[in-house]
Order: C-alpha cells, then structure tokens, then sequence
C-alpha cells in the first residue's frame, strides 16, 4: 500500500509559497540529499490543480536541467481538481468527484510513496480526511512575512516527529506522521 508524503521547505513563520524568492540561500549539499533520498521510493506525484498549472507549464520545456525535467515529465502524476476539465501533462490521471475514495483506492493500487511537493491546501485537506502519512519540512531560519502559510485558518492536526536533523545551513530537515488519536 501506498504513502502518501508531503514534502515542503517553509519559512520559520510558516510561509511556503514562492520558496524560489526566499530558499536558495540554504540550499546545500546536505539538503540536496535529502530531497533525492525522498524522491527515491517515489511512484509518481500528487498535486492540487495550481501547483499542476504551474508544473505543467514549465517542466515540458524546461531548459537547464535535463535530469530533473526527464523526472518529472516522466513520472506519474495525479492532479486533486474540481475544477480541470483535463490533466494534458504526459502521465497525469486526475483525480475528481469523490476524492477520498478515490485517493483511498489510489493508495491501495500503487507501490511506492506518493510525493507532495507543493499543494498546501491539498495537504490540509488530506491531513482533515486521514490520508496523509508522512509531512516532510525543511524549515528554513528565515522569516519571510508574507505569502501563504501551511496551516492557514486550519483545523487542528496533532502530528508527532518521527525524525529531525540540522543542516550546516541551519535548515532543520523534520519529519512528522499524523499522532495516534
């Protein structure tokens, strides 16, 4: 059965979005391995549909950097959608009408760990219905002030910390599963 893993770097206020404007600064040798070492066991991506969007456009013609462009466009990807009509990305199946179902089914069908990079509100969503299992955070000492956070106007989530450790960078690599309840 599968897992589904969330994997995020965020800000110390809790800031994910637009990590580009704010994250290179820590990136090292260390952080590098521990995002392919999640990648490793990975059976393809979840996404919601703007980080999609956003992926979709981009990865296609993606210049630079081939490896990690022939990752992504070769692997496969669902997109959590109401609103998509189609998912046009090489090997994306979306995912509609009943999503827990079908996310629960999902799980049961692939081998290997579904990744999440991305898709906060996605995120919040699984962790309020029971589906995700693993939050991976690369917190970064920084405090960026502004953009969407994690858990914006979220419920509760008792989660418990499974593993951690400290980057050179300062970056704190975190791992967390939902706590028994």
């Amino acid at each position: 059965m599968a897992k589904i893993i969330s994997n995020f770097f965020i800000a110390l206020d809790g800031v994910v979005e637009s990590p580009d404007q704010w994250h290179f600064p820590y990136w090292n040798d260390e952080m590098g391995a521990a995002v392919q070492a999640g990648m490793a066991n990975s059976a393809g991506m979840l996404m919601g549909r703007k980080l999609y969007e956003e992926w979709a456009a981009y990865w296609p013609t993606a210049e630079g950097d081939e490896e990690i462009s022939k990752i992504m466009n070769g692997s496969r990807k669902w997109v959590v959608s109401s609103t998509l009509d189609k998912a046009d990305w090489t090997n994306t199946t979306l995912i509609q009408g009943d999503v827990a179902a079908e996310i629960r089914a999902l799980k049961e069908q692939v081998d290997g760990d579904i990744q999440m990079s991305g898709s906060a509100t996605t995120v919040r969503w699984l962790l309020a219905n029971g589906l995700l299992d693993q939050l991976n955070l690369l917190v970064h000492p920084i405090a960026v002030g502004h953009g969407q956070r994690l858990f914006e106007d979220s419920p509760t989530h008792p989660l418990k910390l499974v593993k951690s450790e400290t980057f050179e960078t300062g970056v704190l690599n975190l791992s967390y599963v939902p706590a028994a309840g």
